[in-house]
């Protein structure tokens, strides 16, 4: 007897629904074809035991199973589930015949049990596309799942519970996931606030700058200093996820399998931490079945570089192309994967080997041209690339000391989302540019008119320190962010004038 069953193969955040056709006829052999990988070769052993523990038998004949499109590889433990169903329905253990109308992801344990695998949501946003009536996922999955509307989704915690729901033994209540309540709920929460931050009202500027426009930025100072202190509290304030965004993460982190056990929708957007040590590959994604990397994590967040210097060459520049094009593309022989990649790059280092060099009170130890030397472990061009340059000088004892709070990360956040609202108005007509650090050259010429005097002052700034092409349009970008946080639909010199002061770490301006 020939049953047809439907799965789901997820590429890059993407799936694809795979057609398992199974067919149980006179013989003794079994054969499993399309393109299996090992793990779902290995799937005979598990439906067998599985099967064994719930007082079934495999069948006593030949099974033929087939996984369409035949020419495209399947990979990973999820389709136990449904080789597992369409086992059963073609040895005519089951007796329903709607099983054309289901999505079924899930690991079979050697009881039966059913464990969690990764990609659901992408799974059951291509099931609703496809117009499937529902989708099966292990118990853990369901709320996932059920993120996505108008799609009945069961969660099952056993094989059992799958074959008595098909042959009507028992009633299941499809999984309801309250997504506003969520929201509402979860957003803007976090553990940090900025008005835990004494002093460094310079640099906690630079950063509302950032974050009001999308900018990269690195900052220079020595230990102590709290740069990690800062960068970490950049994520408070923000603009909240929409959902559009709060899905598109969730996918990424689904299908890396990074999402927690309590976790079926982020909510809050995400603040990425490599050590300096990572690789290549573990920062920008891939391997034999490419899986997305920090870059791609951090999307719609927040990417941070703690000692930027110490990063592998290699692992830098690779960065470059991410960072102007906000998406990596991961090319194999057979396929090609994209992951988004917008997020928000903030990098910080020591400005010399000792990390003293220009400190009010240490004196810097590095022999000449250590600081050159040091800076320019990180290239020109990358460089280039980050809006934003500040210098993180210590706080003094008596700030410390200082008994009044400094801005609530709320009060900050509130004026970077009106920032961003006049953004969004002035790209309205554009397709997949939200926010000014996205602006391309043509749109800057557009958008980023200063003032006669603002246009002056710049050009003496990119001739006094030898900036280059790219940096013009940084700064012209950045002041666009600043006239928008003061309401301003010109940019006046002032505004330049700030901007200019966001790029003294370039070369001929910081080390000499």
């Amino acid at each position: 007897m020939l049953v047809k069953t439907y799965s789901s193969a997820v590429f890059g955040i993407d799936a694809d629904t795979v057609t398992i056709e199974v067919n149980v006829s006179q013989g003794v052999r079994f054969f499993l074809v399309g393109l299996p990988d090992i793990a779902v070769k290995e799937s005979q052993q598990r439906i067998e035991s599985a099967l064994r523990a719930i007082g079934l038998r495999w069948p006593g004949k030949q099974v033929v199973i087939n996984m369409a499109p035949a020419d495209v590889r399947k990979e990973g433990s999820s389709f136990d589930l449904p080789l597992a169903i369409g086992i059963m329905a073609a040895n005519e253990k089951i007796i329903r015949r709607d099983l054309d109308s289901f999505v079924m992801l899930g690991e079979l344990s050697l009881d039966g049990t059913l464990k969690p695998v990764k990609g659901i949501l992408p799974v059951a946003l291509k099931a609703k596309e496809e117009g499937f009536k529902g989708l099966i996922v292990p118990s853990s999955n369901a709320l996932e799942a059920a993120v996505v509307n108008d799609m009945k989704v069961y969660g099952m915690g056993h094989l059992s519970d799958v074959i008595d729901f098909f042959n009507g033994m028992k009633q299941f209540e499809p999984v309801e996931a309250d997504i506003k309540e969520l929201f509402r709920s979860h957003a803007n929460k976090y553990d940090v606030d900025f008005s835990d931050v004494k002093g460094q009202e310079g640099v906690k500027r630079a950063l509302e700058v950032a974050a009001a426009g999308g900018h990269n930025i690195i900052m220079v100072g020595p230990p102590g200093a709290g740069k990690t202190m800062l960068a970490r509290r950049l994520p408070t304030i923000v603009p909240p996820l929409s959902l559009e965004e709060a899905l598109e993460t969730t996918k990424i982190h689904s299908v890396a399998g990074k999402l927690g056990n309590n976790t079926y929708l982020m909510t809050k957007r995400p603040f990425r931490s490599p050590h300096h040590t990572i690789s290549d590959i573990a920062l920008v994604g891939g391997g034999s079945n490419p899986q997305p990397g920090e870059i791609s994590l951090a999307n719609n967040g927040v990417l941070f570089m703690d000692e930027l210097p110490e990063f592998k060459r290699s692992v830098l520049e690779v960065m470059r192309q991410p960072l102007e094009d906000r998406t990596i593309t991961i090319s194999r022989a057979r396929f090609t994967v994209d992951y988004p990649a917008s997020f928000m790059m903030v990098a910080s280092m020591n400005p010399c080997p000792c990390g003293f060099y220009n400190h009010p009170d240490k004196e810097c130890v590095c022999s000449p041209g250590a600081v050159q030397k040091y800076l320019n472990r990180i290239s020109g061009p990358l460089l280039d690339r980050i809006d934003i340059h500040i210098e993180v000088v210590p706080v003094a004892v008596d700030s410390l000391s200082e008994i009044n709070a400094s801005e609530s990360s709320e009060v900050i956040r509130n004026r970077v989302v009106k920032a961003r609202g006049r953004q969004s108005e002035r790209f309205r007509n554009l397709e997949n540019i939200h926010c000014n650090a996205q602006m391309s050259s043509t749109m800057i010429r557009e958008f980023c008119r200063p003032r006669k005097e603002g246009t002056v002052l710049l050009k003496n700034a990119i001739d006094l320190l030898g900036l280059s092409a790219r940096a013009y349009d940084r700064i012209l970008k950045v002041s666009r962010t600043i006239a928008d946080l003061a309401q301003s639909d010109t940019i006046e010199p002032d505004h330049v004038s700030e901007a200019i002061a966001y790029r003294n770490l370039d070369r001929e301006g910081w080390a000499g």
